[in-house]
């Protein structure tokens, strides 16, 4: 059984109800609450309703794994109240991106427990996105993830990142991004290129990617400039990415895109810049330390 949760967004029935749809497609047998639909204004219900809900699912011994619903805005108010030990003890698959970037650290950093950056609900999905995503819940390794070589250089690391929003404002929190001897992935959303150029230079100010041993960069949607036509977003990524010696990989299929393909979020893989590959050595859900 598969349950899905809102920890973020106010959820479209509709939406919801194709995405169910999609889940059994897959093979899986979807589940849900009676108050998966709440709302409060720009979130699904209130923070204890949210927390809850997860939390219920985490106890849950039917469920096997629980993919979000959709993102949007919240994950960041309920980290609070959600029990550390119990989810790692569960070891169960959390499933989601964007705003879900914040569970999916704060799971990797004070539980201890990997999880998926993958396909949410509330948008169509490619035919590779539902089989890689398969493949990573019943425990196999997808195919490798295959973007543009930017700067060549093979290195194997952990996966973290996500939203390049949300892994800047983990900063200063209990579940701050740790990218010591990893590779960072990530991806945006309908952010300007001198928005990109703050967070990179931020995330650099902070030490974060001193120890990096690679970089993925997944689609980068809307990230136009509004009112200076350059520099472009990929001229920004190139400034800033180039001169850290290690391989980088651009255009990589996953973010708000259709063809957006599940990664482990504390993952091993290999980063090969020359060929543009992220080669994933580990699926789904694993222990990693405390």
């Amino acid at each position: 059984m598969i349950a899905i949760a809102a920890p973020a967004g106010p959820v479209d029935p509709e939406k919801l109800e194709a995405g169910i749809a999609w889940l059994r497609e897959l093979g899986f047998e979807p589940a849900v609450r009676d108050d998966l639909t709440a709302q409060r204004g720009y979130l699904a219900g209130d923070d204890e309703r949210r927390a809850a809900e997860l939390m219920h699912w985490i106890g849950d011994d039917r469920a096997e794994a629980i993919v979000c619903a959709r993102g949007g805005y919240g994950c960041h108010r309920i980290v609070s109240l959600l029990d550390a030990d119990r989810v790692r003890r569960a070891g169960k698959a959390l499933v989601g991106y964007s705003d879900v970037t914040t569970l999916l650290l704060w799971q990797l950093r004070c539980a201890g427990l990997s999880g998926i950056h993958g396909p949410m609900l509330e948008r169509d999905h490619s035919a590779a996105t539902g089989e890689a995503l398969a493949a990573l819940l019943l425990g196999d390794v997808p195919p490798p993830l295959e973007g543009k070589p930017c700067v060549p250089g093979r290195r194997e690391g952990r996966l973290v990142g996500g939203s390049l929003t949300l892994v800047a404002a983990s900063l200063g929190t209990p579940w701050e991004i740790d990218t010591r001897g990893a590779i960072l992935l990530f991806e945006d959303v309908a952010e300007e290129p001198y928005a990109v150029d703050r967070t990179l230079h931020q995330l650099r100010a902070a030490g974060k990617l001193d120890e990096l041993v690679g970089v993925g960069v997944g689609q980068m949607v809307g990230c136009e400039g509004s009112r200076h036509p350059t520099p472009t977003v990929h001229e920004v990524l190139d400034e800033m990415l180039t001169p850290l010696g290690v391989p980088v990989v651009l255009d990589l299929p996953f973010g708000h895109c259709a063809s957006h393909l599940p990664w482990p979020v504390g993952g091993r893989a290999i980063v090969d810049g020359e060929r543009g590959l992220i080669e994933l050595l580990e699926s789904s859900v694993t222990s990693v330390g405390g």
